[in-house]
C-alpha cells in the first residue's frame, strides 16, 4: 500500500525530465524546462512535483486544469489575455485557473512547487 503522505524535496537528487517550450507557444529565447514529477494520482487528475525554467517568453494555456504554484526561485511576469502583467518573484504563490491564456515570461530562471488538478 503506498503512503498517503508525500513529500516534494524542493531540490531533488534524481534527474528532471528536460524539455523546450513547444514551437507554436514560443514567443521569444528558447527556455529549457525541467520538471521532477513527485506524485501522480492513480487517476491521472492530480500531478505535483518541481518545475524550472531559463528565461524565455511564451503563450500558457491552462485548458482544464487548475494549478497552483508556489515560487522557490526567480522572477517571472504573467500577462492574462486582455489583462494587465503581474510579476511573481520568490515566496509568492499563485494559481492559474482552467481555461486560463496569456504569456508567461521568465525574467530570471525560475524553479516552482506545482500542483495540477484537472
Amino acid at each position: 500500500m503506498s503512503s498517503l503522505l508525500k513529500t516534494i524535496e524542493q531540490n531533488p537528487v534524481e534527474l528532471p525530465r528536460e524539455s523546450r517550450v513547444l514551437p507554436e507557444r514560443l514567443i521569444e529565447g528558447n527556455p529549457l524546462l525541467k520538471t521532477w514529477v513527485a506524485d501522480l494520482s492513480r487517476d491521472g487528475e492530480v500531478n505535483t512535483g518541481i518545475w524550472q525554467a531559463t528565461p524565455g517568453t511564451s503563450r500558457s494555456l491552462k485548458g482544464d486544469s487548475f494549478e497552483f504554484c508556489y515560487l522557490l526561485e526567480g522572477v517571472v511576469e504573467l500577462t492574462p489575455e486582455g489583462g494587465d502583467p503581474v510579476i511573481y518573484k520568490a515566496g509568492d504563490c499563485f494559481v492559474l485557473k482552467p481555461g486560463y491564456k496569456g504569456v508567461w515570461r521568465t525574467i530570471e530562471t525560475v524553479k516552482k512547487i506545482y500542483v495540477s488538478v484537472g
